[in-house]
């Protein structure tokens, strides 16, 4: 399965940077000068990094072959992708890669199943975005909200007060 890390934004300046929305919780892992990076559409890469560096907190990135701004135009919009395979299983229980949460069956600590794990936001703190039917809910992933995460058998359990999973109730 590939895995987004980031996403090719605008160009930065003539010399055929961009910058990067970063789409991962280890940028320093994932971007790094000499590696190769695929692309989606796959037609726009791999793309190898040449340089990179942070900017008032956005990471710019030089890409070898691209060596002025028409050329990183045509690069705007490529998601940066990597193979969820090529990601290394965490040493502490407590820690997840994204991955692994989405698609897990979101159940109450009854049992109940009310939802899907659809995607992970960090944002200052990791929320799991929680599919109920046609509308999303936020829960915050903190282990007194998320007491269980059993991969082997597909599920979390979400602890949390009256109305947290209720996505008409006003908390």
């Amino acid at each position: 399965m590939q895995l987004v890390v980031g996403r090719i934004g605008r160009p930065h300046g003539l010399r055929g940077d961009v910058s990067v929305e970063v789409r991962t919780d280890e940028p320093e892992k994932r971007f790094v000068a000499g590696a190769a990076v695929a692309t989606d559409p796959a037609s726009a890469g791999p793309l190898l990094i040449e340089s990179l560096r942070w900017h008032s907190g956005t990471l710019l990135v030089r890409f070898e072959g691209v060596n002025d701004r028409n050329r990183a135009e045509e690069l705007r919009g490529t998601m940066l992708v990597i193979d969820s395979a090529d990601i290394p299983p965490s040493e502490d229980p407590d820690e997840f890669h994204d991955h692994q949460l989405i698609g897990l069956a979101v159940l109450t600590p009854d049992g109940e199943r009310v939802g899907e794990v659809s995607d992970v936001l960090h944002q200052g703190q990791d929320l799991l975005v929680v599919r109920r039917g046609k509308t999303d809910v936020y829960v915050p992933f903190v282990k007194a909200l998320v007491p269980i995460v059993d991969l082997d058998k597909g599920i979390l359990v979400v602890d949390g007060p009256a109305g947290l999973l209720d996505p008409d109730a006003i908390v």
